[in-house]
């Protein structure tokens, strides 16, 4: 029976999509349960929520104060310190768990193993690499100490509710301890009516092909007809179309939505690496020999400037975002 602790993250006061993935994985190594880490002032909600998911077996706070804004050098001590009482400790690979968790392993001491896709066993998983070219197997040795994984959110589905009672929650994480070393600069966040482009079921993207921002306008309303999110190839991004946390790829966000909706984009390695685990792919570009229709499940072959406002007028009529 392993012990496995899945350190949350949260968006305000709810969980992130990313940590409901990290306990579809932790399940995997687990399913008798996990524990679910909830830290940082206001967290008493996240953990009432937290104590409501499938496969967590308790829920445990930390003090109010101290965790906020989260710092890995401030968060990496702690974990490594509950990292004691378990067999594996897990965190989204996002840029906190990216960060925080190889900090915590060096500190205990423990082996680090990042983007788990699968779990073969409770010390073998499959990793992607070469841009998803490459599943890779890793088998970290029993001798070797705990196991600190980030999990690769694209590859697993968000837990559900529990059925029964909710787990219990105890305020027993250790405090934390300042460090002097690091300062919180602060946040910038692209505001956006549109849904989380990581949790988002669907996602319009557009490429470089679309020309300019102002065109890149244009898949707004289409995306508001879908309930969709937004989301950009690099080239797009880098030609100044749309802001950086729009960007989907290998040097972006990887995401698995139901529905991805491909407009101008080429299809370059780097981005399908970031879109391979959508469920259904649709593509549109002018020039039948892109990349990207080799991927596509659905392809349409035309100037996006007559076929996306008829998606959005045939979206209109069906009903769709109204």
């Amino acid at each position: 029976m392993s012990r496995i602790l899945v350190v949350a993250e949260r968006h305000h006061e709810h969980l992130t999509e990313g940590t409901r993935k990290t306990l579809a994985c932790a399940a995997a190594l687990a399913p008798e349960g996990a524990d679910l880490a909830v830290l940082g002032a206001g967290a008493d909600a996240a953990a009432d929520e937290g104590a409501r998911l499938a496969g967590v077996a308790r829920v445990r706070l930390g003090p109010q104060a101290g965790f906020d804004p989260p710092l890995a050098t401030v968060w990496a001590p702690v974990l490594a310190r509950l990292a004691a009482d378990y067999d594996a400790v897990l965190m989204p690979a996002s840029s906190l768990g990216r960060d925080v968790t190889p900090r915590a392993s060096a500190l205990a001491s423990g082996v680090m193993i990042t983007e788990v896709a699968e779990v073969v066993d409770a010390r073998t998983f499959r990793r992607f690499i070469y841009a998803g070219n490459v599943r890779l197997t890793v088998r970290a040795r029993p001798e070797a100490g705990r196991l600190f994984l980030t999990v690769r959110p694209a590859s697993w589905p968000a837990v559900g509710e529990r059925t029964g009672a909710a787990a219990p929650v105890v305020r027993d994480v250790p405090d934390p301890v300042p460090d002097p070393a690091t300062r919180y600069v602060g946040l910038e966040e692209h505001a956006s009516e549109r849904p989380d482009l990581q949790s988002a079921k669907r996602v319009v993207s557009g490429g470089r092909g679309l020309g300019s921002a102002e065109n890149f306008a244009l898949l707004e309303g289409l995306a508001r007809r879908l309930g969709a999110a937004l989301g950009a190839s690099r080239a797009a991004v880098d030609a100044g179309y749309a802001p950086n946390d729009l960007q989907v790829g290998q040097t972006g966000k990887i995401i698995a939505p139901d529905l991805y909706l491909a407009v101008a984009i080429s299809g370059a390695i780097q981005h399908v690496t970031g879109i391979k685990d959508a469920r259904v792919i649709v593509a549109i570009n002018k020039d039948p020999d892109a990349p990207i229709f080799k991927i596509a499940d659905i392809g349409l072959v035309g100037d996006l400037f007559a076929i996306v406002p008829a998606l959005e007028k045939a979206l209109e009529r069906a009903g769709a975002g109204s």
